[in-house]
């Protein structure tokens, strides 16, 4: 649709959506968190699209943060509406069935760093800027950032970055495990995509096997993670994709996964 907030590319099993709203350097607004919701939900359902990538449009912003204009005049009850829906829309993306990475272009501030968060990977730019400057909108990160951040980066840098409200640059978000890569600017997509086709050529279900296993594991107890280890490895022997990747294996070729 010509007014969507989105754009929607796909290219040979990789989707690609860009939130579109330059002039607001994509700030996320709710009809963009529920074009959000509503777009990775398709492409979950999708048998063509294999890997998700999520950026923004311009050179200047991926999302520089939840739309301030719209949340100016909010009352309590539709703040908390508000917050639920950006998590809500987070959620889809973090427990998706495929491998989501954020090409992060350029800043990714409150909501955006929130966005990237909740993707699997996450690639910057070497000019990119990331944070949670709510604090100083007398506010709280309201779509998961506290607690993304905490998973991701630990409390000290989490408190510091949501205490202080103070961007770091995409090195320093490296160094604190917030991005897989740091990459030059005009070298961002070419890298992404690279990514992006590797993981697109890979068995798909053993990629849903291991997306669940870190997810649930991630607020498990080992125990409870092992086990549930144990049964998508196993349940992974009863795929076409098993059974292709271990004959190509011992016959000294690359394999073809499908979807089975």
């Amino acid at each position: 649709m010509a007014d969507s907030p989105l754009l929607i590319d796909d290219r040979d099993g990789i989707r690609v959506i860009t939130v579109h709203r330059p002039e607001k350097l994509n700030a996320l607004n709710s009809a963009t968190l529920d074009a959000l919701f509503e777009a990775f939900e398709a492409a979950a359902q999708a048998p063509e699209v294999r890997v998700v990538v999520v950026t923004g449009a311009g050179p200047k912003a991926f999302v520089a943060g939840a739309d301030i204009a719209e949340m100016a005049d909010l009352r309590p009850v539709e703040g908390r509406d508000f917050a639920l829906r950006g998590q809500r829309t987070m959620r889809r993306i973090e427990t998706m069935p495929k491998p989501v990475i954020a090409m992060v272009n350029g800043f990714a501030l409150g909501g955006g760093l929130e966005l990237a968060m909740a993707c699997h990977l996450r690639l910057a730019a070497d000019t990119a800027k990331l944070g949670q400057p709510e604090i100083n909108l007398g506010l709280i990160p309201g779509f998961g950032g506290s607690q993304r951040l905490l998973r991701l980066a630990g409390r000290a840098a989490t408190l510091e970055l949501c205490l202080t409200g103070t961007p770091i640059d995409a090195a320093r978000a490296q160094a604190l495990g917030l991005v897989n890569r740091v990459v030059p600017a005009d070298a961002l997509e070419a890298e992404t995509m690279a990514l992006a086709t590797q993981l697109a050529q890979a068995a798909p279900l053993a990629l849903r096997g291991i997306l669940d296993c870190v997810l649930v594991g991630g607020e498990a107890a080992l125990d409870e993670g092992l086990a549930y280890e144990a049964a998508q490895f196993g349940l992974a022997f009863s795929t076409q994709d098993m059974r292709e990747g271990t004959r190509a294996f011992l016959e000294r070729r690359k394999p073809s996964f499908g979807n089975h």
